[in-house]
């Protein structure tokens, strides 16, 4: 999993509330394990009509959105159901960091599993984030982790509350399979100690 520090770049804004997962990564495209490859089908629904053209609307569809890196969105982000495939998908097209007044538990979680920050802010700042974002490809968000604070183009920096063990695992690119192996050393030893003391095992 790739570290997480600081980030600048192109946020899309999407001011819609409880947007679900299934809205995220339809049901459809549920069927493979890899994590790569989802970002094209990222909202679907909402950036393709049914011939497979582009919804030319959608804000990831319009030019100064299509290398966004930061979603500033409504709500209750990423309702329903708990598909890991949310995070890939956003993560595949390259979505960094979401920022919302509010977020689903279990997609929530999932973010931090995956190398993305989903960033909890107050109504009124993600709102004036959300303005700064329809200012397209010539505003750029920095979300800075260590410091834990969003910076809008106007040099205002907004605070954000983050777990310390979750931003840890940001900080240091961590997944569950990376914090095993912070302890293979330990693990090594238990098992070389095991084999002596249960060799028939």
């Amino acid at each position: 999993m790739d570290k997480f520090e600081t980030l600048t770049g192109v946020a899309a804004p999407l001011p819609l509330i409880n947007v679900d997962t299934d809205m995220i990564i339809p049901k459809q495209f549920l069927k493979t394990i890899k994590r790569s490859g989802l970002g094209v089908n990222l909202f679907d629904e909402m950036r393709y009509n049914d011939d497979g053209s582009e919804v030319a609307d959608f804000v990831l569809n319009q030019p100064a959105y299509r290398k966004a890196e930061i979603i500033v969105a409504g709500d209750n982000f990423g309702c329903g159901s708990s598909r890991e495939h949310a995070p890939w998908a956003l993560l595949d097209f390259g979505i960094r960091a979401v920022i919302a007044p509010s977020f689903a538990d279990i997609f929530y979680n999932n973010c931090f599993k995956n190398g993305i920050l989903p960033i909890v802010l107050p109504q009124e700042q993600v709102d004036a984030l959300m303005d700064d974002a329809k200012n397209g490809e010539n505003a750029r968000i920095t979300v800075d982790l260590e410091s834990q604070t969003v910076t809008g183009t106007d040099g205002t920096a907004y605070p954000f509350e983050v777990d310390s063990f979750k931003k840890h695992c940001l900080l240091n690119g961590l997944d569950d399979i990376g914090l095993t192996m912070e302890k293979a050393a330990s693990i090594d030893s238990y098992e070389r100690d095991m084999a002596q003391a249960r060799p028939w095992v």
